[in-house]
């Protein structure tokens, strides 16, 4: 009788811990719903970190990400996506469709009657035939676990013609659209089907990209049709690619098991090569391992930064949704590469730098700074192979430069932190072509647009298109180049390029006033005249004009969305995004309270915009008046009345992770300027952060008495000493230790007197 007790204590101990370890396993806190609605358009499949492969369904062909709520039909699910972004759609390619009933129509769109998500898989229960579809993936390999109801036939729609973002009639001249350029279908024995997709265009206009595809079933087919141009053919095992859609239907009978299991294997070089990813990555038939693989993965890259065990519920679920946002892209695709061959790594999506490169690339830098050098490295291998850096590379193609070439920022950031295995002198060159040599043509796809106005004038003109965040994108991307320079010992260029870093200031209006603020960036012509009154869309007859304030929003009311003074913003946003000069700013707005009562107008008139990106180094500018009070105050009210753990959970497109690590980075009390070495320091959301580091060292931040109303740092200790500096470098972050805030319910000295540095 003891011995039965003793081994029912034990039972009920070990079911204890193990209940108890599955829950202290950080990726359980990842949601992948949070952003999924409203404006965030992130990602909710399941994705490996970087996975080239993204399963998930789509809901017609129009959202970005594939997915909508409920009720929303799904027409399939198809296996590559891209998360969190704006403009035209690209990918949604190879898509299948679990069905029953006759091998006679195309079109099998069901209704999910319920939904499941979680890092790592998808469930849904089709109303229609209570077909349930589970879905996990590997790095390259999809894998689909189908739940036919009993007595029904197990079917199966294989469609590579499919693709997000189909106009309803043909446009082959449609910008930011898709278009279809061929697909083939090839049954190849009783448990393989092989094919390909090709598609053009999406959101950066790219040209042709080809997703191959290898599906393996652990079924024989009993019975199937092909089509070409949605006419069936029986019997016929292949269709080849004449530039009309073909596709398969599949029938697995009504014998043996309910569970079909699907592997596809996708390729960007060949469907050998797709047969070759789930030979190599997932060569059996267990779903559950592959789910248990692939949480494992994210568990170790999310294990490198801890918070504190009494975190609530909602922030734990923000705080790591934020950093598993941040990891789903740039793709890795190295060795499917179609371009060129060599062993260098091979990323694509980029999608868009202008949007990471001020929050997600230097997260990355922190959590994995190993794959943030073979990021950069992909980069330079662009640069060698292509031409030039990327900037919004999509589908192995440069395309849609929304502002600067920012791929500068983001190589001087990895300089300034000390990143090592990266040719800096090639990252030199590959900065200065952007900064010298015109692009030609596409000003969109490289490069950098109105190059020869702003080397000549020191500025780009009214009527160029984006002249406004060009010439200053440009500025920082040319401070961006003589720290490298500097760093490098390049003297000369270090001269030119610290001089060009203030072209800025050549559009700014010193005189010009609005809601009672001075001196904004405003258009000027290439005469030098400053211009009031700008022409009114884009007619070459007519050209009426309309009054230009620094509040306007010019698209979609004046002119067409990339023909715009100020891309996604205005003069109000973009006047303060001056990231290596903010102590210049501050001094021409009219010292530090005029800036303050700047600072406050921009929030409390709401002429901030939380939702993109030219506002996110916004409300941490207090700090260069001596106020970290003030900014981190602005911080807190910003996520509390924008960030949640629900769907609707993002205030705008999370574009590639660039708003969750802003989040991310917020909630842990740090803030970096991109391309410089620092973060600001500001109030943590969290009490305690610990970082564990390259070389098995830890930085721990540490808060006292951190409540709602003890809530402004009153000092601080860095490994011991007294640390009055509200930033903090990187270095001293790398080399471990701990940073111990004490806080107060009123704002101190603490952080007034040592600025950020400037250069």
């Amino acid at each position: 009788m003891k011995l039965k007790l003793k081994q029912l204590i034990v039972g009920i101990i070990v079911c204890f811990v193990i209940q108890s370890n599955a829950q202290n396993k950080l990726h359980t806190y990842v949601d992948p719903m949070i952003g999924s609605e409203g404006d965030g358009r992130v990602f909710i499949g399941p994705s490996c970190p970087f996975g080239m492969v993204k399963p998930s369904p789509d809901c017609t062909v129009s959202p970005n990400s594939g997915w909508l709520p409920m009720p929303k039909e799904v027409t399939g699910f198809s296996q590559v996506h891209v998360s969190g972004t704006g403009g035209g759609p690209k990918y949604g390619n190879i898509q299948i469709m679990p069905f029953s009933g006759e091998l006679n129509k195309i079109d099998q769109t069901s209704f999910r009657q319920e939904e499941n998500v979680k890092l790592g898989y998808y469930e849904t229960v089709f109303k229609e035939n209570q077909i349930k579809t589970e879905i996990t993936t590997g790095e390259k390999v999809s894998f689909y676990r189908i739940t036919y109801p009993k007595y029904v036939t197990k079917d199966l729609k294989i469609d590579p013609g499919f693709f997000l973002g189909e106009p309803k009639e043909p446009d082959p001249d449609a910008r930011e659209a898709q278009q279809f350029v061929g697909s083939q279908i090839e049954i190849v024995s009783d448990t393989e089907v092989r094919g390909y997709s090709r598609i053009r265009g999406g959101w950066n206009n790219g040209r042709a990209y080809t997703v191959y595809f290898w599906a393996v079933f652990d079924q024989p087919i009993a019975k199937y049709v092909t089509w070409k141009d949605g006419k069936f053919y029986s019997n016929t095992s292949a269709q080849f690619d004449s530039g009309k859609k073909t596709g398969a239907l599949l029938s697995f009978g009504k014998e043996g098991k309910q569970e079909l299991n699907v592997k596809i294997g996708i390729s960007f070089l060949s469907s050998l090569k797709a047969k070759n990813n789930i030979e190599v990555e997932i060569p059996h038939w267990n779903f559950n391992s592959v789910l248990s693989a692939l949480e494992n993965k994210w568990e170790q890259l999310l294990s490198r930064i801890t918070i504190s065990p009494d975190t609530s519920e909602d922030y734990k679920k923000m705080f790591y949704t934020g950093l598993y946002h941040t990891m789903i892209m740039p793709v890795d695709r190295t060795g499917e590469n179609p371009l060129w061959t060599n062993d260098e790594p091979y990323y694509d999506d980029f999608y868009c730098i202008w949007d990471t490169f001020r929050t997600s690339s230097p997260l990355i830098t922190i959590i994995d700074p190993d794959r943030e050098v073979e990021i950069i490295n992909a980069m330079l291998n662009i640069y060698k192979r292509d031409g030039y850096l990327p900037e919004g590379r999509s589908g192995n193609e440069n395309g849609r430069t929304q502002g600067g070439s920012n791929a500068e920022t983001v190589i001087a950031d990895a300089f300034v932190k000390n990143l090592k295995g990266i040719d800096y002198e090639l990252a030199l060159k590959a900065m200065l072509k952007d900064a010298e040599v015109l692009p030609g043509g596409n000003e969109e796809k490289e490069g950098r647009g109105g190059l020869n106005e702003y080397l000549n004038l020191g500025y780009i003109p009214y009527g160029i298109d984006r002249a406004g965040n060009r010439t200053i994108d440009y500025a920082y991307n040319d401070y961006n180049i003589a720290t490298v320079a500097k760093g490098l010992n390049h003297t000369a260029i270090y001269d030119r390029y610290i001089k060009q870093s203030e072209y800025w200031k050549n559009l700014w209006r010193a005189d010009y006033e609005d809601n009672g603020s001075k001196g904004f960036i405003m258009p000027k012509d290439a005469s030098g005249n400053w211009l009031d009154d700008v022409v009114f869309g884009e007619s070459k007859i007519q050209k009426p004009t309309f009054k230009y304030t620094p509040t306007i929003t010019e698209s979609p009311w004046y002119v067409c969305h990339w023909c715009v003074f100020f891309y996604e913003g205005t003069s109000w946003e973009y006047s303060l995004s001056i990231p290596h000069h903010i102590p210049e700013v501050v001094a021409r707005s009219g010292g530090d309270l005029a800036f303050k009562n700047r600072l406050d107008t921009f929030f409390e008139k709401e002429l901030y915009d939380v939702s993109n990106e030219p506002s996110f180094l916004a409300p941490t500018m207090y700090h260069w008046i001596g106020r970290p009070d003030l900014s981190s105050d602005r911080i807190h009210t910003i996520i509390k009345n924008n960030f949640n753990s629900s769907p609707k959970g993002l205030p705008g497109n999370d574009d590639s992770g660039a708003m969750s690590s802003w989040l991310a980075f917020h909630m842990m009390g740090l803030y970096p300027n991109a391309g410089q070495p620092y973060y600001l320091i500001n109030t943590p959301l969290i009490k305690e952060i610990t970082f564990q580091l390259k070389g098995g060292k830890s930085f721990k931040i540490s808060t006292k008495n951190l409540s709602d109303k003890k809530k402004y740092i009153n000092s601080a200790t860095l490994n011991g000493e007294p640390y009055n500096k509200a930033w903090i470098l990187h270095e001293d972050i790398v080399n471990g230790g701990e940073l111990i805030l004490e806080m107060a319910s009123k704002p101190s000295s603490w952080g007034t007197t040592m600025l950020p540095p400037t250069k």
